[in-house]
């Protein structure tokens, strides 16, 4: 043990730094500011496996201090701790590794262990030695080499936050030996473990080998532990996990369901209720899971905690909201609890996240007729259109899809639209953006505002025409499929058939019927069925081989398709023998 007084001065009190209470800031500043980190450190450098102890048990207490750990990196502290965890002493290895966890909470620290080669050395640190098939063996907890282990899976953990540090782990072998550990039922050992892993699950490659170490059942299991820790560390690996189709189906084949709504009763613990609905609203992505949340009254649960809440957890809550009320059945359900107006009142927030997923919560919610009626009077589609403003393209993308159901479902949605002042030149000023997505759901947007033919002659006057033409040249099926589908239905006032034409906007279209989208070629193919009622328009789609490729899809089972191919032909037939007549005549 390191000592303020040195034993040659036997007629004097010795007095311990172990004696301090080192969790105090001021005896942690202390210590650094009469010099006591360089000797500290410089004591970690002799071959006295006691000296080195000393010094480390303190180091690892004091460098809970944000400050603390910068002078420690600054002074070249973590290289020495790096190779202590060769060393053969048990106990050096764990202090090392502790203090390698506390100090590698920023940056520099954590590239430092890696460049230094700690990563690979604190992976090593997981294998127990264990080659039973049995990991739950007591023999085994009684061991130091669990503690070594527990203490590398602590490092691991605040190394993973480093992109370069996830892969250096994967590479070194690590995830094999955290499956490994997951297994156990040490609560000490669990936390850190599954904490690396759901830092880890950020990355695809990771998502994968989780998946394919069968890693989820272990998560799912740990769900039902009654630390809180712990539950929320294996419901945030599963929110990162469950992007992927095949991870959302295993979570709800091993049981994961019901105990992530169990939990929602549970919110008191906000960072673990941040998890639950998170993990829950990446599951709902999957029809099956959503039925088993109805089922599980999760949806009730959900609506209750619309209010009131972090803004952490609202962006998870209305998250899973949204992907429940692509069902009709929960459409309703959510209107029943109550749940509209304090969705439409989310939409004045500012948080990116929570209005990307409000703005499709709502417009999910707009697909039911008696919801859309309480988002009007709510004022919730003024309040939809108002985020076409927002500088974020995401939201307003969201906001643009969000109002085609407000407007096919709106009573007099012609005179609804009208009523915002400058509304519709900002949807058609908004097709001269830079992002596909918002280019897309704008079209879409159009799509529904031309239904009206007076809305129709608004924007025809702000442009629509040129600017949807312009965009016509894109390799974007999703944004090609509501192009045509925009253009079909802006044909149907006064020139605009003529015009696009003029504006070069229908040979691109031909070669749309080339994609493998099928709901590309039906809004093409109907698109170029209008535009085909103007004789220039059908040379030109003569021209680009539009016949060949309308006669393929003639015999296609969608029956929008084969109606609007076979118009398209007979419009381009019936100009060809009007052509050939008048050259007889």
């Amino acid at each position: 043990m390191c000592h303020v007084w040195g034993d040659s001065f036997p007629s004097l009190q010795r007095i311990r730094m172990w004696d301090f209470n080192l969790a105090q800031e001021t005896c942690q500043l202390a210590i650094r500011d009469v010099g006591g980190l360089e000797v500290l450190i410089n004591l970690l450098d002799t071959d006295e496996v006691k000296c080195k102890i000393g010094s480390l048990k303190i180091l690892k207490e004091i460098s809970h201090n944000p400050q603390i750990r910068r002078n420690i990196v600054d002074l070249g502290g973590l290289p020495i701790m790096v190779n202590i965890l060769d060393s053969p002493h048990k106990s050096l290895k764990c202090l090392s590794a502790e203090t390698i966890a506390n100090v590698a909470k920023f940056k520099r620290a954590r590239r430092a262990v890696r460049q230094h080669g700690g990563i690979t050395k604190l992976v090593a640190l997981l294998d127990c030695g264990q080659n039973s098939t049995e990991p739950t063996q007591p023999s085994l907890y009684e061991t130091r080499d669990v503690e070594v282990a527990r203490c590398g899976a602590l490092a691991l953990w605040s190394c993973s936050k480093s992109h370069s540090n996830k892969e250096a782990i994967r590479k070194a072998g690590g995830i094999p030996l955290l499956a490994r550990l997951l297994k156990t039922s040490h609560e000490n050992m669990l936390i850190p473990v599954v904490g690396t892993l759901q830092e880890c699950a950020s990355e695809e490659n990771y998502r994968a080998a989780i998946k394919a170490e069968r890693i989820i059942e272990n998560l799912v299991k740990n769900l039902n532990s009654e630390n809180e820790q712990l539950q929320e560390h294996c419901a945030m690996a599963i929110y990162q996990c469950a992007e992927d189709e095949e991870t959302r189906d295993l979570v709800r084949l091993h049981g994961g369901l019901k105990p992530l709504a169990s939990l929602l009763n549970n919110t008191d613990n906000k960072e673990r209720l941040a998890a639950v609905t998170g993990a829950i609203w990446k599951c709902s992505i999957s029809k099956e899971n959503v039925i088993k949340f109805r089922e599980y009254k999760a949806i009730e649960t959900l609506v209750g905690l619309l209010t009131d809440q972090p803004e952490e957890v609202l962006v998870n809550v209305v998250g899973a909201l949204g992907e429940c009320c692509q069902e009709y059945e929960n459409r309703v359900l959510v209107r029943k609890c109550g749940g509209i107006q304090p969705l439409v009142n989310l939409l004045v927030g500012i948080n990116q996240a929570l209005l990307v997923n409000v703005t499709k919560a709502v417009g999910a919610c707009a697909v039911e007729p008696e919801s859309m009626a309480i988002i009007d009077r709510l004022d919730g589609v003024r309040l939809l259109w108002s985020l076409l403003k927002n500088p974020h393209p995401d939201v307003k993308a969201s906001a643009a899809w969000a109002l085609c159901p407000c407007i096919e479902n709106a009573k007099d949605a012609g005179e609804m639209v009208r009523s915002f002042v400058g509304g519709l030149e900002l949807v058609v000023n908004l097709l001269k953006s830079d992002n596909k997505e918002v280019l897309a759901s704008v079209c879409a947007a159009i799509t529904n505002i031309a239904k009206d033919q007076e809305n129709l002659a608004v924007i025809t006057d702000h442009g629509v025409v040129p600017l949807l033409s312009k965009l016509a040249n894109t390799n974007n099926d999703k944004l090609r499929r509501h192009l045509a589908e925009a253009i079909s239905r802006c044909c149907m006032w006064g020139r605009n058939r003529v015009a696009f034409g003029e504006h070069k906007a229908v040979a691109p279209l031909v070669h749309y019927l080339k994609s493998n989208d099928t709901n590309v070629h039906r809004t093409t193919a109907q698109a170029l069925y209008q535009l085909s009622e103007d004789a220039d328009n059908c040379i030109t789609m003569h021209e680009n081989g539009a016949v060949k490729l309308l006669l393929d899809m003639v015999g296609s089972p969608d029956q929008d398709l084969q109606e609007a191919a076979a118009g398209c032909i007979s419009n381009i037939r019936r100009l060809a023998l009007a052509t050939e007549k008048a050259r007889y005549n």
